[in-house]
């Protein structure tokens, strides 16, 4: 009887430790042509993606002109709006799609977008949030190099 249950608990294991590395780590992308990584899709997702980045632009646009104007109070809210808070709203399934390095390079940019917002309202420092800001759109150009986004039907 013991025996059968050590097999069943090992079966479990294994099945567990598969499902947690397809969703978890690797994600659905294939090499493309261009030479970057596709990140298999609905259009619904890729609608969904395609928003946070337009909304991470905004925020850009934002915190640049705010910082021209030594505004570093709308700098802030500007970078909150983007910030580790704005993780939540992304559906646990679409995060499951996406391949671990896009995953890090999206909890690194909302985790620099919050530190951006303190450092701003806290030092008020122009040279200081715009290097930060600099360093962030590192992300993104990392980002946009390695990855493209593809709608795949019956998904």
């Amino acid at each position: 009887m013991c025996r059968i249950c050590w097999i069943l608990v090992v079966i479990f294991g294994i099945s567990s430790g598969s499902m947690a590395y397809k969703f978890i780590l690797s994600g659905d992308a294939i090499k493309s042509e261009d030479g970057r990584f596709s990140v298999q899709l609905t259009a619904a997702e890729r609608d969904l993606v395609l928003a946070e980045m337009r909304t991470f632009l905004d925020s850009v646009q934002k915190i640049t002109l705010a910082v021209a104007k030594n505004d570093f109070e709308t700098a802030g809210k500007a970078a909150r709006k983007v910030g580790r808070a704005a993780q939540q709203d992304m559906p646990g399934s679409l995060v499951g799609k996406l391949p671990l390095e896009f995953k890090k390079l999206g909890f690194d940019t909302h985790s620099k977008f919050t530190q951006l917002a303190l450092d701003a309202e806290q030092m008020a420092d122009t040279e200081h949030t715009m290097k930060q800001l600099g360093r962030l759109l590192e992300n993104c150009v990392a980002c946009h190099a390695t990855f493209k986004l593809e709608v795949v039907e019956n998904q």
